[in-house]
């Protein structure tokens, strides 16, 4: 069956009005956004977590992985979107890692930063996210010595897991609102921990990353911490705490080096020996427990404003993602 004059016309016009229409909504030469992906089989999953990732399209090999954990109640695909990772992924040129608790493990869906089965190298929780990291190099030929891990509460927590006991995976970790690593057994209890603190010199803390993974000689990763001053879930004095902790750890004292503001915040940097930066802070004030995001199209700005995911004018992934050099 052949097409009318008058078809023929109609079809045509339709797809040149399709085309115009791609070419408002898709930059010259992109393809459609990609999406997160779920990812099994990626290795024993002692922690019997999921595994969520995010490539931008087209992504060249040799590029860096974030690994994002996401908070209590949350999910990685909300999380990996709400906190501005996978959108600074198609900025920058990077993929995300985005591990899932499971409600079988945890009722709130919070990793399990607290138990000491899934705290230590090769058990539990841990485990599986590093089998994570593995997978995701392998599949993307990513550059394993700009690997970056960062999450939001128990997120965190489970950040300062990583960083503590698997070391030589990770060059820097970003902690919001999170907790130091062995905190709850520090303090007898996750929740004193948490709405508490635990009374350790910066020595003893530090003592507890190390014994994480023995004779580990470093390098050590570097650390960011975000905290708001109005937090009543995870008090302040954990970023206190993790700042001992891991200046400690790279053998720098616990008095700032630099003190000054950013988007209107306290943020101080701590050196080690060679001068450094080893460890910094960000002080929200104001803000209570959430990951700082600041919506909008400007050149620093990212996240979108949710549950626990708080516009401060401040995107915390964005400033992480700026001082380990991924944009």
């Amino acid at each position: 069956m052949t097409e009318t004059r008058a078809a023929t016309f109609t079809r045509l016009v339709l797809v040149a009005l399709l085309a115009a229409l791609l070419s408002l909504v898709l930059p010259p030469g992109r393809a459609a956004a990609a999406s997160v992906q779920e990812v099994t089989g990626f290795g024993a999953n002692p922690g019997a977590l999921k595994m969520f990732r995010y490539v931008p399209d087209g992504l060249p090999a040799g590029r860096p992985v974030v690994v994002a954990l996401h908070g209590c109640t949350q999910n990685a695909a909300g999380y990996g979107t709400g906190s501005g990772w996978t959108q600074l992924a198609d900025r920058w040129g990077f993929s995300v890692v985005l591990p899932q608790q499971q409600s079988g493990n945890n009722a709130s869906s919070c990793f399990n930063w607290f138990q000491s089965g899934d705290i230590a190298r090769g058990q539990g929780e841990a485990a599986s996210v590093a089998q994570m990291v593995d997978r995701q190099l392998a599949d993307v030929s990513g550059d394993a010595s700009r690997v970056y891990v960062t999450g939001l509460s128990a997120g965190g927590g489970m950040t300062s897991v990583m960083m503590a006991a698997y070391p030589e995976k990770f060059t820097a970790g970003g902690v919001v609102a999170g907790l130091p690593y062995g905190c709850a057994q520090a303090a007898g209890s996750p929740y004193v921990c948490m709405y508490v603190g635990a009374t350790q010199s910066a020595r003893q803390w530090g003592d507890r990353v190390r014994a994480a993974r023995p004779g580990y000689g470093g390098p050590w990763p570097r650390l960011t911490v975000f905290q708001g001053t109005a937090d009543y879930t995870v008090k302040p004095v954990n970023m206190t705490d993790l700042m001992k902790q891991w200046t400690d750890v790279h053998g720098a004292d616990q008095v700032a080096d630099v003190s000054d503001s950013v988007a209107g915040y306290p943020h101080q940097a701590f050196r080690d020996g060679s001068g450094t930066v080893v460890v910094e802070t960000y002080s929200v004030t104001g803000m209570g427990h959430g990951q700082p995001v600041d919506p909008g199209s400007g050149g620093e700005q990212c996240g979108t404003a949710g549950a626990h995911v708080l516009d401060v004018n401040l995107c915390a992934a964005y400033r992480l993602g700026r001082s380990w050099g991924l944009g």
